[in-house]
């Protein structure tokens, strides 16, 4: 471990007494997608306290915020992004309180360095569980300067390379004609049958899909009574698939199942996005060979190099912009399903607190590879180059 890594490593331990109160502070307060008001107070109170250029609010985002330091060089610049928002009725299962500690430890690691070769800012992205902000922030330019983004997820192992897959949710508003149920049916059409036909139709398609593609729906409106024929129906599904591409062709196809459900009895069907859109993850491969490196360094030697998750994150667009890796690494024995209250409590226990120390360390040693070695940050840019 070179001076720098050995000085790293001492600092995050003088913070771990921090990075746990952060984590367990918002662990027992959890806040749901741009409600995080305590979560984004307490994060942005303890960077400014620590010297770093705050400003909240960015992107029109009430609980997002970007925070700055930087070395009389300016250049590189590194990205560590926290997330912070918690699921209803679980908590924080899925572990942002300790996302939000580890990258909010990592950089003020960093920041403390005698000699820091570059910039380091913390980007706070609300709501990744629901409309992700980092999609919003990624429209507006916020990484665009940013020559990495770095964060990490706690998980069932440690992988340092994933793929997901691109979502698109949407919702369907099947539009009928009421009528008596009983005694009138024959002059109503009926909204409800439409959806329902809709979903027969969904089932048929699932078995032409690759592997790498998901639909999963569900019926949030379906009438009102019994005795009415129902005018309106709704449903809402979430439309995955490995690439954007594969993804758009294949919302199509949902559409058109759409709107043969309604023709089929007469009916009409409108549509509309209810969810932020999240392109693939792309993770950047020097990047995450870099965090491997580190994780070894620290005596982490069981890592998965590359998996595939079944599941999206709005990372995943941010790594359309600048070269990023979002690693997952081990909570406790491993053996934790996340979204479960289990979850939620895992992360809250003292193996969370020393995951997200170790995240902690993992990210700033990484970060300051892409500050100080130029070799690095050009293999970065060509891997990025080549890919967009």
């Amino acid at each position: 471990m070179d001076v720098g890594k050995q000085e790293l490593n001492r600092l995050v331990d003088q913070l771990a007494p921090e990075i746990g109160r952060i984590a367990t502070l918002i662990g027992r307060n959890p806040e749901l997608g741009h409600q995080e008001r305590y979560a984004a107070e307490l994060l942005t109170g303890f960077l400014a306290e620590q010297g770093f250029k705050v400003e909240k609010g960015i992107g029109g985002l009430a609980t997002a915020f970007q925070a700055q330091h930087s070395a009389e060089a300016a250049a590189p610049k590194v990205g560590l992004l926290a997330e912070y928002d918690a699921l209803p009725g679980v908590g924080h299962g899925c572990g942002h309180n300790l996302i939000a500690a580890a990258s909010i430890g990592a950089a003020v690691a960093l920041s403390r360095l005698k000699d820091l070769p570059g910039t380091v800012m913390v980007l706070g992205t609300p709501a990744e569980e629901t409309s992700g902000a980092k999609v919003t922030l990624a429209e507006q330019g916020f990484f665009t300067e940013l020559d990495a983004a770095l964060m990490f997820h706690p998980g069932s192992q440690n992988v340092t390379e994933i793929t997901t897959l691109a979502l698109d949710a949407v919702e369907f508003i099947f539009h009928g004609k009421a009528a008596h149920a009983a005694s009138a049916a024959q002059y109503g059409i009926n909204a409800l049958d439409a959806v329902i036909n809709f979903f027969v139709g969904i089932n048929a398609l699932k078995k032409q899909l690759p592997d790498d593609a998901r639909i999963n729906g569900i019926i949030t409106e379906g009438g009102i009574t019994p005795n009415i024929v129902p005018e309106r129906a709704v449903a809402r599904l979430y439309i995955r698939s490995a690439r954007r591409r594969e993804l758009d062709d294949l919302r199509e196809r949902v559409i058109s199942c759409a709107q043969g459900a309604a023709a089929m009895l007469g009916g009409q069907v409108t549509w509309r996005k209810f969810e932020l859109s999240y392109d693939e993850m792309c993770s950047n491969r020097p990047l995450a060979d870099a965090f491997t490196k580190n994780l070894r360094l620290m005596g982490i030697n069981k890592v998965i190099a590359l998996q595939a998750a079944m599941g999206s994150v709005d990372m995943g667009n941010v790594s359309r912009v600048v070269p990023a890796i979002h690693p997952y690494l081990t909570l406790g024995d491993g053996m934790t399903i996340p979204h479960t209250r289990e979850f939620a409590e895992a992360a809250l226990s003292e193996d969370g607190n020393r995951l997200a120390v170790i995240a902690a360390k993992a990210l700033a040693f990484t970060a300051l590879d892409v500050l100080s070695d130029r070799k690095l940050l050009q293999k970065m840019k060509r891997e990025f180059a080549g890919i967009y």
